[in-house]
C-alpha cells in the first residue's frame, strides 16, 4: 500500500528561531493524530536543517532537504552534496522543484545527475514536475509531464522506484491562488501513473506515491486528496502555519 504523504516546503522562509518554533508546533500537534498511513514531512531552508532536525527527533515529523548538488564534493561555492544531507541524518530531498528549474536554470540533464547522485547517497527524492500556464492553454500539458519524467527518471531501473515520489506541480498554480480542480488533479495523475506503468509495470506504477503541489489549502485539500491517484501535497505557503499545516495532515 503506498505512503499517503504532507510535505510542507518551507522555501526561503524562516529564520532558525521561526523555523524551531514552527517544527515545535507541528511536533505537538501531530502526536495527537493516528497517522496510520501518513507521513508527515517538512523542509526546512539549508542553514536551519540541524536545528530542526533536533526538534522533530523522535518524533512522527521528518525532516527533508529543498535541494542538493549533483557532485560528491568540489570548488562549488553555496552548494550542498547528498553526504552532507546524509550526516545530518536527512533521508529525503526534493529535487526539480518549479522555481529551481526556472530561477536557476536546472534542466531534465542536470536533474538526472541529481536523482543519480541523491540515490547513490541513499536518498529518497521528491521529483516535482508540471506545466506553465501557456502550455497548459496550448493542450501540451501531458507532453511536458511525459518529458519532464522521462528525461530525468526513466534511466532507473525498476528497483530504484522504491526511493521515488512522485510530485505534479501545475506552475500556474503555484502561489496564484488558482489550483487545478480536483478532476484535474486525478486526470493528471491518473496519466503519471500509467506512463510508470507503460514504462516498467504495474506494481511499480501502484506503489509509487503521487503528489499535487498547487497551492492546497485547508479548504480544499480533503476533497483533492480524495481522488483515487492522489496521495497527497507538496505544500507551499499553508504548512508556514502551524493550524494549517495540521489541517492538511487531518484531511485525510
Amino acid at each position: 500500500m503506498r505512503k499517503q504523504i504532507v510535505a510542507g516546503n518551507w522555501k526561503m522562509n524562516k529564520n532558525v528561531q521561526e523555523s524551531t518554533e514552527l517544527a515545535s508546533e507541528i511536533v505537538e500537534k501531530v502526536k495527537g493524530l493516528d497517522l496510520g498511513n501518513t507521513r508527515v514531512i517538512v523542509t526546512p531552508t539549508f542553514v536551519n536543517i540541524s536545528e530542526v532536525v533536533k526538534v522533530t527527533k523522535g518524533s512522527a515529523v521528518e525532516v527533508a532537504a529543498q535541494n542538493m548538488h549533483q557532485a560528491k564534493s568540489g570548488a562549488f561555492t553555496g552548494e550542498i552534496s547528498g553526504e552532507m544531507l546524509t550526516s545530518l541524518g536527512l533521508k529525503t530531498v526534493i529535487l526539480g522543484h518549479s522555481e529551481r528549474r526556472e530561477y536557476f536554470g536546472e534542466t531534465d540533464a542536470i536533474l538526472a545527475q541529481k536523482v543519480d547522485a541523491a540515490l547513490a547517497n541513499g536518498l529518497e527524492i521528491v521529483f516535482c514536475f508540471g506545466e506553465v500556464l501557456a502550455e497548459r492553454k496550448a493542450d501540451k500539458h501531458f507532453d511536458v509531464v511525459e518529458s519532464q519524467i522521462k528525461n530525468a527518471l526513466f534511466h532507473l531501473d525498476a528497483a530504484a522506484w522504491k526511493n521515488i515520489v512522485l510530485a505534479y506541480e501545475p506552475v500556474w498554480a503555484i502561489g496564484t491562488g488558482e489550483t487545478a480542480s480536483p478532476e484535474q488533479a486525478q486526470e493528471m495523475h491518473a496519466f503519471i501513473r500509467k506512463i510508470v506503468a507503460d514504462k516498467y509495470n504495474a506494481e511499480v506504477a501502484n506503489n509509487v506515491s503521487i503528489l499535487y503541489g498547487g497551492s492546497v489549502n485547508p479548504g480544499n485539500a480533503k476533497e483533492i486528496f480524495s481522488k483515487e491517484d492522489v496521495d497527497g501535497g507538496l505544500i507551499g505557503g499553508a504548512a508556514l502555519n502551524s493550524d494549517n499545516f495540521l489541517a492538511l495532515i487531518k484531511s485525510f
